[in-house]
C-alpha cells in the first residue's frame, strides 16, 4: 500500500474517537454501578452485593483482556479496520444488553444477561487498543511515548464527557438507564469514519519481520516480562480505584463521587499532552517512578479525605500519579521491543485488563467484610438503621481504598533500579526496529 494513500491525519482522530469511546464507556460504568448493586444485587443478595457489582465490572476487565491477547496477535491478519469495527460492534450489542436487563424482572437470568453485556464492552474495548496503539505506533515511530500518551488523553476526555452527562442524567430525574444510550452515537461514528479510512500495516510487518522473530525477540529478552509483571500493578492503582470510586467515595465524603473522577481525568487530559517534554527530562522510567510515588500517595490520602475539599486535594495527588502510566508502559515496550510488534503491546494490555479482573472483586470482597464487621456480623445488615448503614458503609469504603493504596509503592525498587542502569549508561534511546535486529 502507497504511503500516499494513508491519511495520518484522520486515522489519527479515528484512533482519538476510539479511545474517547473506551473512555466513555469506564465513566457509563461507573454511572451505573450504583444502580445495579441497588436494583440488582441488593435484591440478590444484600450481603455480598458489592462483591458482585465487582464480579460483573471485572468481566469487562476479562473481555478487554482476552481481546488483547488474541486480536493483537490477530491484528496483522484481520487488519486494523475490522477490529475497530468489531469494537464498535460491541459497544452497540452491549449496551442494548444491559438496557434489556433493566427491563426484567430481577432473577440468574438478569444477572446472566448483564454480566454477557459488559463482556461484550469489554471485548470492543480490548478491539480498540489491540488496533490503536500499534497504528499510532506505525504512524509516528519518532515520537511514540509523546503520541501514545495524547491518544490516551482521549480516554480520560471520554470520562469526563461520560461522568458529566450522568451527573446530568441523575439531577434532572431521567431514568439512569439512558446512560447505556451515551456509548451508541460515538460507536456509530467510529465505524463509519473505520468503514470510510484506509489502514497502514504495522510496524512489524511493514519491517518484515515474521511471527517467529517476533516471539523469539519477547521470549529472549527478560525485561519485557519485568514490564509485563509490572502491568499488573500499574493498572490496578489506575483502574481498579476509578472503577470503584462512585460506590465507595460517595459514602466517604458525602458528595457524588463520580465528579472526582471527573474532575482527575479532566486533569489526565491535560497532562497527557505534556508527556513528550517530561520524558525528554527524565526518561520514560524516571516518569514512572514519580507517577508510581504519586499514585500511592494519592490513594491513601483518598481514603483519609472526609469532606469533598479534601477528596478534591487527595485525587489531584492521584490523578497526577496515575496520569501517565498506562499509555507511558505502552510506550517503553515499544520503544525498547519494536520487534515485539502488536503482540508485545497486546500482552501489555492484557496485563492490565487480567490485574482489574482481579483487583475489582477483591476490593469489593474487602468493602463486604468491612460491612459485615461494622455492623456486627452480615446477618446484621438487613437490620440496621439507614443512619447506621451510612456510617457502616462508609468505614467500609475507607478499607477498600487502603486496600490498594501499597500497590503503586511495590514498584518504586523495580523502576528505580531501570532508572539508574539507564542513567549509568549514559541514558535509553528509543530502538528504531532495524537496529533491534541486531541485539
Amino acid at each position: 500500500m502507497s504511503n500516499n494513500q494513508i491519511d495520518r491525519k484522520r486515522l489519527y482522530y479515528v484512533g482519538n474517537l476510539s479511545i474517547f469511546m473506551i473512555g466513555l464507556g469506564f465513566a457509563v460504568r461507573a454511572n451505573i454501578a450504583p444502580n445495579l448493586q441497588g436494583e440488582i444485587y441488593d435484591k440478590i443478595d444484600l450481603a455480598n452485593s458489592a462483591a458482585m457489582v465487582g464480579e460483573a465490572h471485572g468481566i469487562t476487565f476479562t473481555g478487554f483482556a482476552l481481546t488483547l491477547l488474541f486480536g493483537s496477535a490477530l491484528v496483522d491478519r484481520v487488519g486494523m479496520k475490522r477490529m475497530l469495527l468489531l469494537s464498535a460492534l460491541g459497544y452497540v450489542v452491549g449496551s442494548l444488553g444491559l438496557l434489556a436487563a433493566t427491563m426484567m424482572p430481577v432473577g440468574p437470568a438478569v444477572e446472566t444477561i448483564v454480566l454477557v453485556s459488559l463482556l461484550l464492552t469489554g471485548l470492543g474495548w480490548g478491539a480498540v487498543e489491540a488496533a490503536s496503539n500499534p497504528m499510532v505506533a506505525a504512524l509516528y515511530p519518532e515520537e511514540k511515548t509523546h503520541r501514545l500518551n495524547i491518544l490516551h488523553a482521549w480516554w480520560p476526555a471520554g470520562i469526563v464527557v461520560g461522568g458529566l452527562l450522568g451527573v446530568a442524567i441523575g439531577a434532572v430525574g431521567i431514568p439512569w438507564e439512558i446512560n447505556m444510550f451515551v456509548l451508541l452515537i460515538p460507536a456509530l461514528v467510529l465505524a463509519w469514519m473505520v468503514a470510510t479510512s484506509i489502514f497502514p500495516e504495522t510496524e512489524r510487518v511493514a519491517a518484515g519481520v515474521g511471527y517467529g522473530e517476533m516471539l523469539v525477540e519477547l521470549v529472549k529478552r527478560p525485561l519485557f516480562w519485568v514490564f509485563w509483571c509490572c502491568m499488573f500493578l500499574t493498572a490496578a492503582a489506575e483502574l481498579a480505584p476509578g472503577q470503584w470510586v462512585n460506590i465507595a467515595l460517595s459514602n466517604i465524603v458525602g458528595m457524588q463521587g463520580i465528579l472526582l473522577l471527573v474532575y482527575v481525568s479532566a486533569l489526565m487530559f491535560v497532562m497527557r499532552h505534556f508527556a513528550g517534554p517530561i520524558v525528554n527530562r527524565i526518561s520514560s522510567i524516571g516518569l514512572m517512578f514519580v507517577s508510581c510515588l504519586a499514585a500511592g500517595i494519592g490513594l491513601y490520602l483518598l481514603s483519609l479525605a472526609d469532606s469533598p475539599l479534601l477528596a478534591f486535594a487527595a485525587a489531584t495527588v492521584w490523578g497526577m500519579g496515575v496520569c501517565y502510566l498506562w499509555p507511558t508502559m505502552l510506550a517503553i515496550v515499544s520503544e525498547r521491543f519494536p520487534r515485539g510488534g502488536a503482540v508485545a503491546m497486546g500482552l501489555m494490555g492484557f496485563a492490565g485488563g487480567m490485574s482489574i479482573q482481579f483487583v475489582l472483586p477483591r476490593m469489593g470482597a474487602i468493602f463486604d467484610s468491612a460491612k459485615a464487621e461494622a455492623a456486627g456480623g452480615a446477618g446484621q445488615l438487613a437490620s440496621l438503621s439507614p443512619e447506621a448503614m451510612e456510617e457502616v458503609v462508609r468505614y467500609a469504603s475507607v478499607a477498600s481504598f487502603q486496600s490498594v493504596a501499597v500497590i503503586p509503592l511495590l514498584l518504586l525498587p523495580v523502576f528505580g533500579v531501570i532508572w539508574l542502569y539507564d542513567m549509568r549508561q549514559g541514558g535509553h534511546r528509543a530502538q528504531a526496529i532495524g537496529e533491534a535486529a541486531g541485539n
